[in-house]
């Protein structure tokens, strides 16, 4: 069983930057992949990056355009999600997910543990 807890959202001004983080405990984190997602209220919730277990495969969602780098520290078992030139439009409660299995995935169906969510709240 992984558990996992986000940190780092917030309110920011429109072209503001943050760092999400999200600490893993209960498995072993080297050998996982892991992803973000969001979901804005009354949206569907939306693949934002994902990473492979050792960090040679990164992808990320079309909106995203560059502007944010999903990264990993194993030795923390920790992600993370730096986030730049952000939009009222990137506004929306962000979550960490981690599959079982090394690869990185952008389906949000192939992740088996949830975090509870930070929000990110953009202003215009």
């Amino acid at each position: 069983q992984v558990q996992l807890v986000e940190s780092g959202g917030g309110l920011v001004q429109a072209g503001g930057s943050l760092r999400l983080s999200c600490a893993a405990s209960g498995g072993t984190f080297s050998s996982i992949g892991m992803g973000w997602f969001r979901q804005a209220p009354g949206k569907e919730r939306e693949f934002v990056a994902t990473i492979s277990s050792r960090a040679f495969s990164t992808y990320y969602g079309d909106f995203v355009k560059g502007r944010f780098t999903i990264s990993r520290d194993n030795a923390k078992n920790t992600v993370y999600l730096q986030m730049y030139g952000l939009k009222p439009e990137d506004t929306a409660t962000y979550y960490c997910a981690a599959r079982r299995g090394p690869s990185a995935s952008s389906n949000q169906r192939e992740y088996n543990y949830w975090g509870q969510g930070t929000q990110v709240t953009v202003s215009s």
